[in-house]
């Protein structure tokens, strides 16, 4: 087996998934295109210089559907002869384009690979393409389906995350983000998006609202109480489950679970033949990845055995990690990750994360590798790792060494 490195990471600005929000004119064709001929420019690739685009997005329908990876290669200033392959393992998506394109170069399927994933959820709204488990009653009762924000509140009943645990921590999400934006640490990564006419419309993550504080968010009535307490009473389900649990305590609501936005991401990775015939320096090299099953009704506690299963195919402990990335989907989805390997805040998400700037479903897996990326080359530190949870219960994880 060879070795895989990435070259280069890069995203757009976040912009709020609504009608008003400044992406929302952007189709994801367009939005993706932007972010592979940026790659192409950065790093001056010619003609078939990557082997396949692998692109994830999580609702691949409309405007998403199509293999939208090959629509984007041919929307671009890539060679035509670059295939695409549009990939969905739901918010793991952009980290499994990555992992995947990856494990190809490690096993010599080509040389490089552009890999990352968008989502327009704006303009493709999550859950439009339907989902058998959740619509489907011989897989739903099978699997005591639940809601995500359901999910997100039974982790913190069964460990025991109070309303004021949940809120401090977006609280801090939101801080942690203002002070990277305001000090550059997203600087380099930034792939500013101008419109059809070349005129700029953001260059920020538009999500954020930093002056948010306890009292602002102890105000926000829980968003899931009336799911799971009122017909059709998904409490009573995840109960049939769970039934040690007396009930559930819902403390979820906008304030600290992830924003809903517009997004995309891409990393160069390919293998070290590839970086010294085309004059490129790696950053990192992917030291590990693994993705893993798990129990579909709580869902999302897939980082836990993600990040076990990753650590031992890498030979590494917890203690060996200098540096972690947690998808923020709720808060409760991160305080049971340091919870679990007593993982101090201070070296995890220490930029923020999706419940300030937002969660674009197919590009988040892909955005927390470039951000942990960035910010292990700030810090000058040797190793991180990234994980996510996904829906239906599976997780997902990413091990990197600096080179």
């Amino acid at each position: 087996m060879g070795e895989a490195y990435i070259y280069d990471a890069i995203r757009s600005p976040r912009g709020k998934g609504r009608g008003d929000g400044s992406l929302h004119e952007v189709t994801p064709v367009k939005l993706s295109a932007d972010l592979l001929n940026a790659m192409k420019r950065r790093n001056g690739l010619d003609g078939h210089a990557v082997e396949d685009v692998i692109w994830g997005n999580a609702t691949q329908v409309k405007e998403q559907g199509g293999c939208l990876a090959r629509t984007a290669v041919l929307a671009s200033d890539l060679d035509e002869r670059v295939p695409g392959l549009s990939i969905n393992r739901f918010c793991a998506s952009g980290m499994e384009a990555v992992n995947l394109a990856a494990n190809q170069v490690k096993g010599g399927a080509g040389e490089a690979y552009v890999a990352g994933g968008v989502e327009c959820m704006s303009r493709v709204p999550m859950g439009s393409d339907g989902a058998a488990i959740a619509v489907d009653p011989s897989v739903a009762m099978k699997t005591y389906f639940v809601p995500q924000g359901i999910s997100a509140d039974i982790i913190a009943t069964e460990y025991g995350f109070s309303r004021a645990d949940v809120d401090a921590y977006a609280v801090e999400s939101q801080q942690r983000a203002a002070r990277a934006w305001d000090e550059g640490r997203f600087k380099k990564s930034i792939v500013p998006i101008s419109d059809q006419n070349g005129l700029p419309i953001l260059d920020r993550d538009e999500h954020m609202r930093p002056d948010t504080d306890m009292q602002a968010l102890g105000a926000l009535d829980p968003s899931f109480k009336d799911q799971g307490e009122v017909m059709p009473g998904f409490d009573a389900v995840a109960l049939m489950k769970y039934p040690h649990l007396e009930r559930i305590n819902h403390v979820h609501h906008a304030g600290n679970s992830s924003g809903i936005v517009d997004g995309a991401a891409a990393m160069l990775v390919g293998s070290k033949e590839f970086g010294a015939a085309n004059g490129l320096t790696p950053r990192a090299r992917i030291r590990g990845t693994a993705k893993i099953g798990s129990d579909p009704t709580i869902m999302l506690t897939g980082p836990v055995p993600a990040t076990e299963r990753v650590l031992a195919d890498s030979g590494m402990k917890v203690g060996d990690i200098d540096l972690f990335e947690v998808n923020e989907a709720f808060s409760s989805v991160v305080l049971r990750f340091m919870q679990a390997f007593d993982v101090d805040h201070g070296v995890l998400n220490v930029n923020g994360g999706a419940i300030a700037m937002g969660h674009p479903l197919g590009a988040s897996g892909a955005i927390i590798i470039g951000t942990l990326l960035d910010e292990m080359e700030r810090q000058d530190t040797e190793t991180g790792l990234a994980a996510i949870c996904v829906a239906s219960g599976m997780g997902a994880a990413t091990v990197l060494e600096r080179v």
